[in-house]
């Protein structure tokens, strides 16, 4: 068949040849009536691929994996008002990391709209918050139109979700020979920030005692890695990973990586207490996960704060320089006025690093025969034997401590990808539609017990289009976190040891048979080393498997 830009095609066909003008591959999707049309095109289509996952939060966090790990135009069908509604809190997730995802939603025929029909409602709206742009198509006419905008405020930074309701009645007209279907519109990255508030900034950071920089997913969204490297090696600064990072914003092996920023503003506040100077590239300052009753940061402490949405520079703290601009166009310039400046303290900030990772990493080899397994010892031997080239997505909300980028590798931007949101049940959906983008490279998933049954169905898409991923589930048999926030309220909890609605018991999960049930392999390991054993022949693979690593309950 021809794929040239029939202008007397129906609506179904125009969007598939619109979207793949616009660089897009797959459509992730759960369908329902108001979506048939589209697959109903799909039987004759060659170029795109439909991607079926078995509920709405498993395609919505498969476009948002496929997304962050390609900066590409990411696709994701929805069906009416019930499946945009249960992908929700994956839309969020998006929302929060900038992935540049389309999401549609089948709408019934703009015919009986008026009479609200069954799965009927204001989709749009539904949508808005959540989106950049959100538009409602009820014409043939606006379809190329609203496709094409809806891909370019996408794909321009800040970069983010956008929503179109499609009624299926459009999917299904024959287009006007007239139709225009327009082109792909990109607007450049590379802003470059104000020169004076650079030279306001260089001044502070030369003038600074001892600065800490906190680095953002901007960063690793605007390909600043190296840009970011030689400014923190220019500054001779500790550089920690911003609290709710989804990507790797600095190499977990350089000698200045310091760690991850705690989230609760008691532990914020004491990482920043003997720097004079806080630095934030593209990095979100500073995200609370609880009220303690203090804020993240003294009182008066000097910001210098890059970053290319001006929505976060000053959001909550008062910035002494605030640069607007993307990283990768305005470190150099800022790193040039800078050189040399932290030579004297930079021997000084990687000996208290690497003081700290040894301490770290003694902690981890003394709990190597703890049974249950210790999640530190657990994750440091899987940072031992893991390759290279591994791409990790990480949804370890209690075994993970804060510790887990110290002692698993996130060397490259594209190594690591994380729950910026904090919406859980990411991490199965991601590793499947990164697999999908990196096929050559291992991909790994770790999850809690309970995040992963927030989206367990994506096992099924993991055996059915045979994704060797290697997914690592920490059993606590609890809502591990909870239990830990809940003794920090000081009350009844914590006087009886007793929690309500936290425990995954009585029944147990069998992750063995819910594996097996959805056609993937699974293996328990009670021991370190069948840990090792397990994980290398997983890696080995040709189809994905699940390990379950029962861990400590204690809180």
């Amino acid at each position: 068949m021809s794929h040239s830009l029939d202008t007397r095609r129906a609506g179904k066909h125009i969007f598939l040849d619109i979207l793949h003008s616009e660089g897009v591959e797959i459509i992730f999707g759960n369908p329902g009536t108001t979506e048939l049309p589209l697959l109903d095109a799909f039987v004759v289509e060659d170029r795109l691929r439909y991607v079926l996952g078995l509920n709405e939060v498993v395609v919505m966090g498969m476009a948002d994996g496929w997304a962050q790990a390609t900066g590409r135009l990411a696709v994701c069908n929805l069906h009416a008002a019930p499946g945009l509604g249960n992908a929700m809190g994956m839309l969020y997730n998006a929302a929060k990391a900038g992935a540049p995802v389309l999401v549609t939603a089948g709408q019934q025929d703009m015919s009986i709209r008026l009479t609200e029909p069954l799965l009927w409602d204001d989709l749009a709206t539904m949508a808005r918050p959540l989106c950049k742009w959100s538009f409602e198509v009820t014409s043939i006419a606006e379809l190329p139109r609203a496709v094409r905008r809806a891909a370019k405020v996408a794909l321009t930074a800040p970069t983010g979700p956008v929503f179109l309701s499609i009624p299926g009645d459009i999917l299904n007209a024959i287009a006007p020979d007239d139709i225009d279907l327009g082109a792909p519109t990109r607007i450049g990255k590379g802003l470059r920030g104000d020169a004076e508030t650079i030279a306001r900034a260089a001044a502070l950071i030369r003038a600074a005692h001892n600065p800490i920089i906190f680095a953002g997913d901007c960063i690793a969204n605007r390909d600043a890695f190296a840009e970011m490297i030689a400014f923190a090696e220019a500054v001779g600064a500790p550089v920690y990973m911003e609290g709710m990072a989804n990507r790797a914003a600095f190499p977990s092996n350089h000698p200045l990586f310091a760690g991850t920023v705690p989230r609760m503003t008691p532990a914020l506040r004491a990482a920043t207490r003997d720097h004079d100077l806080v630095i934030s590239i593209g990095a979100d300052l500073l995200t609370q996960s609880q009220a303690t009753g203090m804020e993240g940061l003294e009182p008066g402490k000097t910001l210098v704060h890059l970053d290319d949405n001006p929505w976060e520079i000053g959001k909550n703290f008062a910035v002494t320089a605030a640069i607007q601009g993307c990283p990768k166009a305005t470190l150099p310039e800022l790193t040039s006025l800078v050189a040399g400046c932290g030579a004297a303290r930079r021997a000084g900030a990687e000996a208290r690093i690497a003081e700290a990772r040894a301490a770290l990493l003694a902690k981890a080899d003394a709990a190597m025969d703890a049974s249950p397994l210790d999640p530190l010892a657990v994750l440091k031997r899987l940072g031992e034997v893991m390759p290279d080239d591994a791409i990790i997505i990480e949804e370890l909300l209690s075994s993970g401590m804060n510790v887990v980028r110290s002692l698993l590798p996130a060397t490259r931007p594209d190594s690591w990808f994380g729950m910026r949101g904090g919406g859980i049940g990411v991490a199965l959906p991601q590793a499947a539609a990164i697999k999908l983008a990196k096929p050559d490279r291992p991909v790994v998933a770790l999850s809690g017990d309970g995040s992963l049954m927030y989206s367990a169905a994506a096992l099924w898409t993991l055996a059915h289009y045979r994704l060797p991923v290697v997914t690592v589930v920490f059993n606590n048999s609890s809502y591990r976190i909870l239990k830990q926030r809940t003794r920090a309220i000081g009350d009844h909890s914590a006087r009886e040891n007793r929690f309500v609605a936290m425990d995954l018991t009585e029944p147990a999960i069998d992750f063995m048979a819910l594996a097996e049930a959805h056609g993937v392999k699974g293996v328990r390991v009670e021991r370190i080393d069948a840990l090792v054993e397990a994980f290398k022949a997983a890696l080995q693979s040709d189809a994905p498997t699940l390990i379950e690593v029962p861990v400590a309950r204690a809180v």
